[in-house]
């Protein structure tokens, strides 16, 4: 296809497709899907060779959140009988973070529900930092606590974090469908503290809330201007007792899709598979990291994952080697040039000029999953239990 050989080459370059490119790697056709896979896995071993990065989640404080998300299974209003706890201390989250590094995570991902965080919170995080790295030489620690005020990035920076998440999750035209306590800008605003500070920005998306292809490109041309150095991509994982509980609208294919369009637009990013991938990609997850670099070990937040031994055995099977704490994730140019790589062509935050969203037409709609209810299991171990976590 002479699409997919343009895509390859502009990849290689670094160089930003048009948003009807974009479109059609998500109107390919099943018959079309391995060579759509074959062409993004291109450009991803082209950057990142064969090396998947492993991560790892510790919920810090769970439940009982003030915002409303529809797809959150801690919002506001949610009755999915997740587990709810208060902070963990810094001794429990450095436990909880041992257990992901023994499986081979090299990023541990700090999480707490609630819209942002407090002084008294971010001194709290910096002393969970503080505890993992002294235990854990060489981890990665990336926090993810809301929406950051004045200062509070920098604070992170200096308690020793590497990176900070706060994901984009949906188009800026779909936003207030999604979220009303807090805007699409709030969110730009957090991921730019988090670049100004010196962190590693990490934003993403969710995938499967019934946008269309037109809010799937657009978020993704957005994070490409935001520049993050990782693009985490959810599934949603359609929890009983929230609004979105009811929507099955992913298959494999439609997520090896998206996987490649991302990779595609931001070729030289970490590209994470995360939340949803038992869920929505099953027996396909290993021809994913042919798409993605990355992908979170065990469980996640409020929902049980992949075993963590499984997912090692998936990644030696398909041909990939874990990333160790020894070797850089990201390019040359990036690591060593700061997120955005400078120069002409820049780096994922190159930027298109003119056009709009969705000028190639709509797709036709994806066939909508079957609802897998039984693939959807709330995490009762680990973090916040006394039970061993999973990784």
């Amino acid at each position: 296809m002479d699409l997919l050989n343009t895509l390859v080459d502009k990849g290689l370059r670094r160089e930003l497709p048009t948003r009807d490119e974009a479109l059609a790697v998500l109107a390919t056709s099943d018959d079309d899907l391995l060579d759509v896979v074959a062409a993004a896995g291109k450009v991803r071993r082209h950057w990142f060779g064969r090396r998947v990065k492993l991560n790892y989640l510790v919920n810090l404080k769970s439940g009982l959140c003030p915002e409303d998300c529809s797809y959150c299974s801690q919002r506001l209003g949610s009755t999915a009988g997740i587990l709810k706890y208060t902070w963990l201390k810094p001794g429990q989250a450095s436990d909880a973070a041992a257990a992901g590094v023994a499986g081979g995570a090299k990023r541990v991902c700090l999480v707490a529900s609630g819209r942002g965080p407090t002084d008294k919170d971010v001194d709290r995080v910096s002393e969970t930092i503080k505890a993992i790295k002294d235990n854990n030489e060489g981890v990665e620690v990336c926090a993810c606590l809301g929406l950051l005020s004045e200062g509070q990035a920098e604070r992170l920076r200096e308690a020793g974090a590497d990176a900070y998440n706060h994901n984009l999750n949906t188009s800026e035209a779909t936003y207030g469908e999604i979220t009303t306590t807090h805007t699409y800008e709030d969110r730009v605003d957090t991921v730019q503290k988090a670049h100004a500070a010196g962190l590693s920005a990490c934003s993403g998306l969710i995938a499967g809330m019934g946008e269309t292809d037109e809010d799937l490109v657009d978020v993704v041309f957005s994070l490409r201007e935001l520049d993050p150095d990782s693009v985490p991509v959810n599934f949603l994982i359609p929890f009983e007792g929230t609004p979105l509980g009811k929507e099955w609208n992913l298959t494999p294919q439609r997520c090896l899709r998206i996987l490649a369009m991302t990779r595609f637009v931001c070729p030289d990013v970490e590209v994470r598979i995360a939340g949803g991938r038992e869920v929505h990609l099953r027996t396909m997850q290993p021809l994913a990291l042919h798409l993605a670099n990355s992908i979170f070990l065990g469980d996640y937040l409020t929902s049980e994952g992949q075993a963590g031994k499984a997912d090692l055995e998936m990644i030696a099977d398909a041909g990939f080697e874990v990333e160790g704490t020894d070797q850089v994730t990201l390019p040359e140019h990036r690591a060593s040039g700061g997120c955005g790589g400078g120069g002409e062509g820049g780096g994922c935050g190159s930027q298109e000029s003119g056009g709009v969203c969705g000028s190639a037409g709509t797709a036709a709609p994806a066939r909508a999953d079957e609802a897998r209810t039984d693939l959807v299991a709330v995490r009762r171990r680990g973090a916040g239990t006394d039970l061993a976590p999973n990784a």
